[in-house]
Formats: structure tokens, sequence, C-alpha cells
């Protein structure tokens, strides 16, 4: 499912198909087996029954669902590609943010540079862990903030964009009932080809 950065399209599917939704998560989030944070674009995975739920939550939780996101970072990266391995917990500076802290749960992120521009660096990101805001988190302690983020960019957005130009592209795993490998990829959102065609 691609979701705009408001969700709205995640609610309006979720309404419309609340009564064969999964049963897990209960009446705010039917269906929902996992989520994107606030702001950022892309695909969710909404399971339309309990045992299909369970069967995904649990390829997710052993690392077995290939989560791939696009994003447009502050800065020019020098690396072709890197991996990203520090623990994530909550900050103790701010209870409401997440940060790098070493007594906080492993956190590995992978990514690779599609695109260098004036500023800015264009690039591919897959998580082997699912933590809270982990791809921002870990571009912003590296010094790679994700454009538009308002939490950990220091309220920096060049473009004025709504939202974190960060997108979830791509969900691979293996279907609950055929066992047969799935990949899903949703097309960047308007606002972030705009932005890109810019630069």
């Amino acid at each position: 499912m691609h979701g705009n950065p408001d969700g709205t399209l995640v609610n309006a599917v979720m309404a419309k198909c609340k009564e064969s939704l999964s049963g897990i998560g209960g009446k705010i989030r039917p269906g929902v087996v996992h989520r994107i944070d606030k702001d950022t674009s892309g695909l969710v995975i909404i399971a339309k029954n309990d045992k299909a739920h369970i069967d995904i939550s649990e390829q997710i939780k052993n690392r077995k669902v290939k989560k791939t996101y696009l994003a447009l970072v502050r800065g020019v990266i020098k690396e072709n590609q890197a991996v990203v391995n520090m623990p994530i917990g909550r900050s103790t500076k701010d209870r409401k943010k997440m940060a790098v802290n070493k007594n906080g749960k492993e956190a590995i992120t992978e990514f690779k540079v599609l695109k260098k521009y004036n500023g800015f660096t264009y690039i591919e990101v897959n998580i082997k862990t699912g933590r809270t805001h982990q791809i921002r988190v870990h571009m912003a302690e590296i010094g790679y903030p994700i454009v538009g983020d308002e939490v950990y960019s220091n309220g920096k957005n060049p473009f004025g964009v709504k939202g974190q130009m960060l997108h979830a592209y791509r969900l691979e795993f293996v279907h609950p009932t055929t066992k047969k490998i799935v990949k899903f990829e949703a097309p960047l959102p308007e606002y972030f080809k705009e932005v890109l065609d810019k630069l």
C-alpha cells in the first residue's frame, strides 16, 4: 500500500476494509502488521486475517522481511556504501526522541549512494532491525540528516517539504498462504520527485 505522508490513504483503506481485517491491533489499528514513521511515505503491511498477521509478524521479528527505503539526506556522503551499527534507545535529553545510546537495542542500517548532488545525497537504505526512527537517528548521528526531518535535522527544511524525504520503497517477504516470496514497490510521491528534479 502506498501511503501519503499524512497517512490519509492508509486511514481510508482501513476505514473501508475494517470489517475484513485482522482483529489484531484492536479498534485503532486493525490488521496493521507494522508501521512507518509519521510523515514517511510508502508501503505498510495490513493483514486481512489473524493467521496472516501472526505469520508476517513472526517474519519481521526474525528479520525475514526485507525493507528497502529511499531517502534524500543533507550533505555529500563520501562512501558509496556503508553499514551503521549503533544501538538505539530513548534519548536521555528528550524523552520524546530516540538516540544512539550504548544501553539501547541493537540497530543496523545499511545504505548505498544512488546519486550525489550539490550539498545532498540520494540513498537506498536497508534496515536489518526495526527500531523506532532508526534510519532518521542513524543518518543524523553520522552527520547526514534526512531532508525535512523536523525532529532530527535541527528543523532545517531547505525545500519546504511536508514530512521527511524518507520513502518506504520496497517490501519483500514470504506470502503467509502461498509460501512464495512476494515483492511490493511503491513509486516515489510527487513532492519527492519534484525535489530530485530541482537538484
